[in-house]
């Protein structure tokens, strides 16, 4: 768990009254009454857990409006699409405007969603044209969970690597990087490194336990973290060029008797959504489907972050896809609250700044959606800031029973994050 945090700015959207919280001890102020949200009634394949207590000051992050386990909208916009995603957010990627959420604050575990905190950590910290050996203990993966097919003992580059991590979700890619990026501690020290990451971005109901997004106990996030977690990524050229790439090649490796193969890209919005970016899935038993997307239309650039989802109708991105529809149909000045800018939540945390891996070559990437860079955008003047030691969120502690899912139920968009029980 994470030690205590200073915190947390309370950034209201324009209809909220302007609030500051001290370290006094008094509550955040009560939020409107709990509109439910959209949700469509869909099959659960396990009871539901208690999600871990929260802060009110940590839910409030972002916007008091935000504060809700209900739908937060702007007044006089269209209704979202019903989905079943159990919290969601849609956000503007440039400005951090807030446009709509259900629960954003709600807590839920990540699944591979879990790899965009990954990226946002190790990418500033890994030379992407250095080769390096995967070893023994980065294959250790459960049996059955999601793979790009790298070999112990095989040479690759860190940006092949970063490839089969985005594209094909492997686990044993993300278990290599966050070793690679973990220093002297290995592993451990890269997850240590996530964690941070997560609380210098404002994260505050981010915790992470494994790399990969395997389900540990202890191990949860947020649909607004995500889209801190998912805004850091996409300000930097090297993942939206990597994340964007249809297909990319991965060397073979002669000693080892593998030949070179292909990989494709696993996320459908970027093959079937018009102006879409790239983004990220996930799927275990505990976490269900989440998913993480962005798409640009007419120069605006949207994020979608969704947690807790089924798929009877549609999959997690189109269930991504039919928000960031909604999102776009609004007017650009609507807003329920705000992303926090990294480092805003921690006194002396460095500025942004371009990563080194903003240098990457191709690595055998193809079919890449790549844009300009995006300097961190301008946010809008802090109507109300306050500090809070903030306590992170409590256990989850069930281990949950894996299963590979697309052996079971043929759906190309749900990684197998999990093993035949």
């Amino acid at each position: 768990m994470r030690a205590t945090l200073l915190a947390a700015a309370l950034l209201p959207a324009a209809a909220v009254p302007t609030v500051a919280v001290a370290h006094t001890g008094a509550p955040v102020p009560a939020v409107a009454p709990r509109v439910p949200c959209p949700n469509v009634p869909a099959p659960t394949l396990r009871p539901p857990k208690p999600p871990p207590s929260a802060d009110p000051a940590a839910r409030a992050v972002g916007g008091l409006a935000l504060a809700t386990a209900g739908l937060v909208v702007p007044p006089s916009v269209p209704a979202p699409p019903a989905v079943t995603a159990t919290s969601w957010l849609v956000a503007d990627l440039d400005s951090g405007t807030v446009l709509g959420g259900c629960g954003p604050h709600e807590y839920g575990a990540p699944a591979s969603v879990q790899k965009l905190l990954l990226a946002a950590t190790m990418l500033p910290r890994l030379d992407p044209q250095q080769e390096v050996t995967l070893t023994a203990e980065d294959l250790a993966i459960e049996p059955g969970s999601s793979a790009v097919g790298l070999v112990a003992g095989g040479r690759y580059r860190i940006e092949t690597i970063w490839l089969g991590l985005l594209l094909k979700s492997g686990n044993e890619a993300a278990n290599a990087l966050a070793r690679l990026g973990g220093g002297g501690d290995g592993q451990a020290g890269g997850i240590r490194a996530m964690n941070e990451e997560a609380t210098r971005l404002g994260a505050l109901q981010t915790h992470a336990v494994t790399p990969s997004g395997l389900d540990g106990p202890g191990q949860f996030t947020s649909a607004y973290d995500l889209a801190l977690i998912g805004r850091a990524c996409f300000a930097d050229p090297a993942f939206r060029r990597y994340d964007s790439a249809r297909t990319a090649e991965i060397p073979g490796q002669p000693a080892l008797r593998q030949k070179p193969f292909q990989i494709q890209n696993d996320n459908q919005l970027l093959h079937q959504y018009r102006g879409a970016l790239g983004g990220k899935t996930g799927y275990t038993d505990l976490a269900r489907h989440t998913y993480v997307g962005a798409a640009e239309r007419n120069g605006r650039r949207l994020v979608v972050t969704l947690l807790g989802a089924e798929t009877p109708n549609q999959r997690g991105w189109q269930q991504g896809a039919a928000l960031l529809d909604w999102g776009f149909s609004l007017p650009k000045d609507v807003s329920v609250g705000r992303l926090v800018r990294p480092g805003e939540l921690t006194s002396g945390s460095p500025s942004p700044r371009v990563p080194p891996s903003a240098l990457a070559g191709g690595a055998g990437l193809h079919g890449t959606a790549e844009g300009g860079p995006a300097p961190w955008p301008g946010t809008a003047p802090m109507l109300g800031i306050g500090t809070l030691l903030v306590a992170g969120g409590a256990v989850l502690i069930t281990r949950r029973r894996r299963h590979a899912v697309r052996a079971r139920s043929g759906d190309p968009d749900a990684e197998a994050d999990s093993r035949d029980p």
